[in-house]
């Protein structure tokens, strides 16, 4: 009981630190729940299923391990191709976000229209074509950015839960292999959560009206970071 006692206490530290480290847990979350204007319930919903999912597939791929016996350097090296194939994900969306917003700031810039009267008289107005309909011609694209963020979580490996956690566990008892996935999937959700939760309520200080039109360009910038963090130092 002493050696499942210390698993538990592992997986709490690791599915915290693990999660703080990485920034890809949590900023891509603040940078579209931001550009969106989604609502906390909302990204908070869109955080605990990506996290799920990010959880999930390591689960599976270890149990799979374990059943069959496979190697932890097999695992271990299955599992740094998906940390490689998420990135490139990662890489990829943030780019194509980036270069959709980019776009929508010159759409929207504002220019002058002059309106005559039937009276003859005249006068300027500036406005934005999506001034009034920016929700309804956006719809589609909310839709699929969340599912695109599931989809790089899913892909996306969590690197201690295997080898340091599932495999040292089954040597035990398959019940103590429950119980520290467990306990490290709530920790690293949870962790996921706070950290998006406050990196928006710091966003919410920070005076951002000039930068307003270029915000999805930003995100997708910021997405983007990301994804060159992961593949090119690791994070």
């Amino acid at each position: 009981m002493s050696e499942l006692v210390i698993l538990i206490s592992t997986a709490v530290a690791l599915g915290f630190v693990h999660t703080i480290i990485g920034p890809d847990h949590y900023v891509p979350f603040i940078a579209i729940a931001k550009a969106r204007s989604w609502s906390n319930p909302k990204v908070l919903g869109i955080v605990s299923l990506c996290g799920l999912g990010h959880i999930l597939s390591s689960v599976i791929i270890g149990l799979i391990g374990i059943a069959l016996g496979i190697t932890i350097s097999s695992i271990e090296a299955f599992e740094s191709s998906r940390g490689e194939i998420a990135g490139w994900l990662l890489i990829s969306f943030g780019l194509i976000y980036m270069i959709w917003g980019i776009k929508k700031s010159f759409k929207n810039k504002p220019h002058t229209h002059i309106h005559i009267h039937p009276d003859g008289s005249s006068h300027n107005h500036e406005h934005i074509h999506e001034e009034e309909h920016i929700h309804v011609h956006t719809t589609d694209k909310k839709n699929i950015t969340p599912w695109m963020l599931f989809i790089v979580f899913a892909f996306g490996p969590c690197e201690p839960l295997i080898p340091l956690l599932m495999y040292p566990a089954a040597k035990q008892h398959y019940f103590s292999v429950v119980v520290v996935t467990v306990v490290f999937g709530v920790v690293t959700i949870a962790t996921m959560l706070a950290m998006t939760f406050l990196g928006l309520k710091g966003m919410s200080f920070i005076p951002m009206q000039k930068l307003e039109k270029h915000i999805h360009t930003i995100a997708g910038l910021t997405i983007l970071i990301c994804g060159v963090g992961i593949i090119f130092f690791g994070l």
